[in-house]
């Protein structure tokens, strides 16, 4: 097991809210890259949009997701999904944090999980041999 605690003060800003990022982690080899995403109240992250696949997982609090024109309720235990191309902002009108984990994939990060797998897998052959 290798764990990667949470510390409040590794919080920076990232577009338009708090976050810390998944990577870098020496020895995390995953297909996708997230963040740990804190919006404070009466503050709203920057509306973008991007060529990667994107959830949203709420953990606490509550916010407002505003997508393509469309606003939506979003909760702790909700998840939100935004195909590429899809603007959005989380906007947190409440007097208390909302706290949410993005992650976010494409082609090119899958491409370079696999090899990094197949290179990890082949070395770990080698030292059996």
């Amino acid at each position: 097991m290798d764990l990667s605690t949470f510390d409040p003060d590794q919080l920076r800003p990232d577009n338009g809210l708090l976050a810390k990022r998944l990577l870098p982690w020496t020895t995390l080899n995953a297909p996708f890259e997230g963040a740990w995403c804190v919006v404070r109240p009466g503050t709203a992250s920057t509306r973008h949009a991007h060529h990667e696949y994107e959830i949203f997982i709420a953990v606490s609090g509550e916010a407002v997701l505003e997508s393509e024109g469309e606003r939506a309720a979003f909760a702790a235990g909700d998840v939100a999904y935004f195909p590429p191309g899809t603007d959005h902002r989380v906007v947190n009108d409440g007097a208390a944090d909302f706290e949410m984990y993005g992650i976010w994939w494409d082609a090119d990060m899958t491409g370079a999980f696999t090899a990094r797998h197949e290179q990890n897998h082949e070395r770990d052959a080698q030292e059996e041999r």
